[in-house]
């Protein structure tokens, strides 16, 4: 993957899946943002996508811990949710966060760390084939946050053809 042909590609296709996501936070309403009666809760699949991304984009998932205030229970078996509503804000920070992350990820990988394989729960698969099926999560929910917005106020944001493919990104915390 040293290629930089294939890590710009995999860099500004995963980038323009990130790019959707948070253009679908931005264009929700307050109202819908927090509504907990609705299933799926918008903010909840935001934290859920952007919990999983930043734990598939870990070198050591046992180890994983998100940054604050976020906690774990997104990987408690009862599927309880998080005690309470993450902000806009927040959720914002987190997928900056994970932007990053995803940059300097792509960035860093060789041939070797493309086929090391990645355990964790019921996932096992090489690395590149990981950043394939994390990119597949992040849009497949981008898509459904698209709907929710298309449903509820007739207005969804547009398609994302490229994700930016900024080099001089500030390191991850």
């Amino acid at each position: 993957m040293n290629d930089l042909f294939w890590k710009t590609a995999v860099r500004v296709q995963l980038g323009a899946a990130i790019e959707t996501l948070e253009r679908a936070v931005r264009a929700c309403p307050d109202d819908l943002w927090g509504d907990r009666s609705r299933r799926p809760e918008f903010w909840y699949t935001v934290y859920h996508t952007l919990f999983w991304l930043d734990l598939y984009l870990s070198d050591f998932p046992a180890t994983f811990a998100p940054p604050a205030p976020f906690t774990l229970s997104e990987l408690d078996p009862a599927g309880l949710l998080p005690e309470r509503v993450y902000t806009r804000d927040e959720m914002l920070a987190y997928l900056e966060h994970c932007r990053r992350k995803s940059r300097q990820t792509v960035d860093a990988l060789t041939d070797d760390g493309m086929r090391r394989r990645y355990m964790f729960g019921s996932v096992d698969l090489d690395f590149g084939e990981l950043l394939l099926y994390v990119m597949r999560h992040v849009q497949h929910h981008a898509a459904q946050l698209n709907l929710i917005l298309r449903q509820t106020i007739d207005s969804a944001p547009g398609w994302v053809f490229r994700g930016k493919a900024e080099v001089d990104d500030p390191p991850i915390d």
